[in-house]
């Protein structure tokens, strides 16, 4: 547009549209507005017309102009509070009715508080609904926990264990009845080792401050946990030996033996053994289980030699005792009678079916030797002999004999295969095992330690007791070395002057060749602790016996039980035993280390009553009830009236050993 004006500016919707003017005023006169427009939107309006501006600016001043008056500040829209009760009118210059854009309505305030109010009050709520029962079940076992059957819900952990030891002990204890070979032994808890395990248990359930899902379940439903049982495995596996000694029959070797001059023969025989590593996972599982009857295996033992070897044998034995042997030697002669031949002469396996002959020398030269060596030539050990209460030093000797070894092959080819009779012997020089001067400076000379126990006269254990002390007298241990008693001794046998007596093996009182020999390694143990030697190894017995001290006996069983001692002095030491009818005393000689020795014993605790049982069986061994405990036993050394060293404490845990009467008669 050519001749068009200035554009003025948009932001005055009035500025296009003329409007009426007065008389009075050159500024349009605004008749109306549309409805909901306000006049103040034009500022307010009794203020008064602007005053010429004077100065140099203003009309006829010096500049002959003037400047615009100055603009009003900005006013906000004003809103309506309320909506208009009519139409809006038609804006100017529009073709139709204009509608107003809705004006923005906020939520009320009322409905919001209420709402947040509502959501505070049920958080309010849960939390209490969470809180308030899981302080209540804080610091205890989770409400509606149950152990077979046991409710230990909402008790402390102290009430829980006691519960379950009162209710649920005994109901865990049932025994199980060993079925071996056709042969019931019934075997109780405490036998194999069996214990609830409270502790365990209990830790399996919810303690301490529940969460969310705890304490539903607390309120709303129910725990059930397994008790948990232990066994103690090398308990068990005593008690399964002691099942074994009376069931095991070990397969025999044919042998050939003497009674007088007649041949003894004993035929291969079978035999059966307890399969023991079974037994203990058989009778551990069925007592996991609750108790019962279970089948145990035993395994056949076959022998190796064979009823054709023995009779060989016996043909053989016949022609060694037809006539004497004679021992020859330059001019010196010595015969060995038929009966010396048969006394010291057996047929045993020779581990390949057949049976060869064994011929004991060393025995039959103790007797016919002296007619071929003089006594003054042989040779003799030193040792010591305990003259008026003191060690005396017997030297050694160096001498001549007779080589047995030597004697005992030649003498065994003639009863094996026959041939001359006459044997020729030979001389040589025979050193002594222990010479002087190792026993004159091992400081053997006065008592360290000594022990006596006592027993009941007369009874077959008697004479394994003294058989045991008649072996060990006079031996040597010299510095460092560990003494054994079944490395010395070995396995306990009827050749051997030991008999069938009646032990405690595993809990059972069973009988056995050797039986009773605990109580003489009991002496000894007690007289190493006072001597003051290391204990290398010892096994405690499953009950306490009045006649030993307690927490300091000792189990001897050949070849798993054994007593060993080491000798850790600078100087050896001498056993010395002796014996009566009723006693039997281990007495150790060197040099004294400590002035006193002692055992400081603990208060028994955990004392357990026994049970009692009756038994009609025909091998029946009454026992008497004997309760079981608990006891500390420690070994202090004192040197210049001090306490100058302690052993670690030895805790001794005794079983009650159960009453048992026996009802079989006898005929």
């Amino acid at each position: 547009m050519r001749n068009a004006g200035p554009i003025e500016s948009p932001t005055d919707p009035f500025a296009s549209v003329p409007l009426p003017t007065s008389g009075v005023s050159k500024k349009p006169r605004i008749e109306g507005l549309p409805p909901g427009v306000s006049r103040d939107i034009f500022g307010p309006q009794n203020r008064q017309e602007p005053r010429p501006a004077q100065g140099p600016s203003a009309p006829g001043g010096p500049s002959n102009g003037a400047l615009p008056p100055v603009a009003p500040p900005a006013q906000p829209w004003p809103m309506s509070a309320k909506e208009p009760s009519s139409p809006p009118a038609p804006v100017f210059g529009a073709t139709g009715p204009a509608e107003r854009p809705p004006a923005y309505e906020p939520e009320p305030p009322r409905r919001r508080r209420l709402l947040t109010g509502l959501f505070v009050f049920v958080a309010v709520l849960a939390a209490l609904a969470y809180v308030v029962p899981a302080v209540l079940m804080s610091g205890s076992v989770l409400r509606g926990t149950h152990v077979a059957g046991v409710d230990i819900g909402g008790l402390t952990v102290t009430q829980a264990a006691d519960k379950l030891r009162t209710e649920l002990g005994a109901r865990l204890s049932k025994p199980v009845v060993a079925d071996i070979g056709g042969a019931k032994a019934t075997i109780q808890a405490d036998e194999a080792g069996l214990e609830l395990d409270v502790v365990g248990t209990i830790g399996q359930a919810p303690s301490g401050f529940p969460s969310p899902e705890e304490v539903w379940q607390g309120l709303t439903g129910k725990t059930e946990l397994e008790p948990k049982v232990s066994i103690d495995s090398s308990q068990l596996t005593r008690t399964v030996d002691g099942l074994a000694e009376g069931a095991d029959k070990q397969a025999h070797e044919g042998r050939v033996s003497f009674t007088g001059l007649e041949p003894k023969t004993r035929l291969p025989e079978d035999g059966v053994l307890l399969d023991r590593d079974d037994a203990v996972r058989r009778i551990g599982d069925a007592f996991l289980k609750g108790g019962g009857t279970v089948a145990l295996t035993l395994r056949p033992a076959k022998p190796v030699t064979t009823a054709g070897a023995v009779e060989e044998a016996v043909a053989k034995a016949k022609q060694a005792v037809a006539a004497p042997i004679t021992l020859t030697i330059g001019d010196k002669q010595a015969q060995v009678s038929p009966a010396m031949i048969a006394a010291n002469l057996t047929y045993n396996s020779d581990g390949s079916g057949g049976l060869a002959p064994e011929f004991n020398a060393k025995a039959v030269l103790a007797v016919v030797e002296s007619s071929l060596v003089d006594a003054a030539q042989q040779p003799r050990d030193a040792t010591y002999d305990i003259v008026d209460g003191k060690p005396v030093l017997v030297p050694a000797r160096t001498g001549r004999g007779v080589n047995d070894k030597l004697l005992a092959r030649d003498a065994e080819k003639v009863f094996d295969a026959g041939g001359a009779r006459t044997v020729p012997v030979r001389l040589g020089a025979v050193a002594p095992t222990v010479t002087t001067s190792e026993v004159r400076g091992l400081g053997i000379k006065e008592i360290v330690g000594t022990f006596t126990t006592a027993f009941d006269c007369c009874q077959p254990r008697v004479k394994n007791i003294q058989r045991m002390a008649q072996e060990l007298d006079g031996r040597l241990v010299k510095p460092g070395e560990t003494f054994s008693i079944n490395e010395v001794v070995g396995e306990r046998t009827v050749e051997d002057g030991y008999v069938e007596a009646g032990q405690i093996v595993g809990g059972r009182m069973v009988n056995i060749v050797g039986g009773g020999t605990s109580q003489f390694a009991t002496t000894m143990y007690n007289a190493a602790f006072f001597g003051g030697f290391d204990d290398v190894e010892h096994q405690p017995m499953d009950y306490y016996a009045p006649r030993y001290p307690a927490g300091r006996d000792v189990a001897l069983l050949y070849p798993k039980q054994d007593l060993k001692w080491r000798n850790d002095s600078e100087n050896g030491v001498l056993i010395k035993t002796a014996f009566t009818d009723t006693s039997v005393s281990v007495t150790l000689w060197s040099t004294k280390r400590y002035d006193e020795i002692e055992a400081v014993e603990s208060e028994r605790r955990n004392l357990t009553q026994f049970r009692r049982e009756t038994s009609d069986a025909p091998d029946c061994l009454p026992t008497a009830g004997q309760q079981g405990f608990t006891i500390d036993v420690t070994r202090v050394f004192n040197q210049d009236g001090k306490a100058v060293k302690k052993d670690k404490k030895l805790t001794t845990e005794y079983r009650p050993q159960a009453q048992v009467i026996c009802t079989a008669t006898t005929r």
